[in-house]
């Protein structure tokens, strides 16, 4: 039976706001074998209090654990992201139930690193931050759909824990990694509003959908290199045509042929203090 590849599994706390949920999720990771527990920007990082609740058996998932201060940095060596949220909206479609995403990550988990993502208790992930992800997860709830953090977590992670697929091993290729494609997005973005293919005002908004087509193909290194070369062509086509052409001896423009003259790990922390 193929199983999901746990050591390239990682639970990603954004913003965080109470130390005993960063303890809580260490624990979670420590019980469901997770390979990496990353914190990003929180508001209060008392390793005392985290260390309480992660309990002695989870000390080394924190004294690991990775702390960043911008969420774009802390996802870049994700090459797939899934965010948890308990909204709908027109900026979170497709999710997944749980158990379904374990057994799609069973294959994408073999060759990538898979970041599963959950936003800050007061109001979990932003549309600002469901841009980095490739796909969504709901947990089915009753009447009351609120979740404490620590419980999401464990949910979860049990279930891809217990993932399993009996058929042969599917062949999921590397996925180009978020500091990649993000690159690729700000390079697009800068081009396609230069072209005016989107409306230069606001073009994150008009951007969704462009980074909604490219998840679902799920994009190679390869793949990043040829849209960014494409978007360097476009470029420098759009430079060249847009200085004035030289005066030829008559006082006329030259006509080109064929074309028209019209861009911290904490690996040693101490038991008392804090991860800044």
């Amino acid at each position: 039976m193929t199983r999901v590849n746990l050591k390239n599994i990682a639970i990603v706390l954004n913003e965080p706001r109470y130390p005993e949920n960063i303890g809580s999720a260490a624990r979670v990771v420590k019980n469901m074998g997770i390979g990496r527990l990353v914190v990003v920007n929180p508001a209060d990082c008392d390793l005392t209090r985290i260390l309480r609740t992660a309990t002695h058996a989870a000390e080394d998932v924190v004294v690991e654990m990775d702390v960043y201060g911008d969420l774009r940095e802390a996802l870049g060596s994700f090459q797939y992201v899934v965010g948890t949220t308990a909204r709908t909206g027109s900026h979170r479609q497709s999710m997944n139930s749980p158990r379904r995403l374990a057994g799609e990550l069973i294959h994408i988990s073999q060759e990538n690193r898979v970041a599963i993502l959950f936003g800050t208790e007061a109001w979990g992930l932003t549309n600002q931050d469901m841009r980095f992800c490739d796909s969504l997860v709901t947990i089915p709830t009753a009447d009351f759909s609120s979740l404490n953090l620590a419980q999401a977590v464990m949910v979860l992670a049990y279930e891809i824990f217990v993932a399993g697929a009996e058929e042969p091993r599917r062949f999921v290729s590397r996925l180009a990694d978020k500091h990649e494609l993000e690159g690729m997005y700000d390079h697009l973005r800068e081009t396609l509003a230069r072209i005016h293919f989107i409306n230069p005002e606001n073009p994150d908004y008009w951007m969704l959908n462009v980074r909604r087509f490219f998840s679902r193909i799920g994009l190679t290194a390869r793949d990043v290199k040829i849209v960014r070369g494409i978007c360097r062509q476009m470029d420098w086509y759009c430079g060249r045509h847009s200085q004035p052409e030289p005066l030829n001896e008559a006082g006329e423009q030259d006509q080109i042929e064929g074309s028209s003259s019209k861009n911290t790990s904490f690996r040693a922390l101490p038991r008392e203090g804090s991860c800044d």
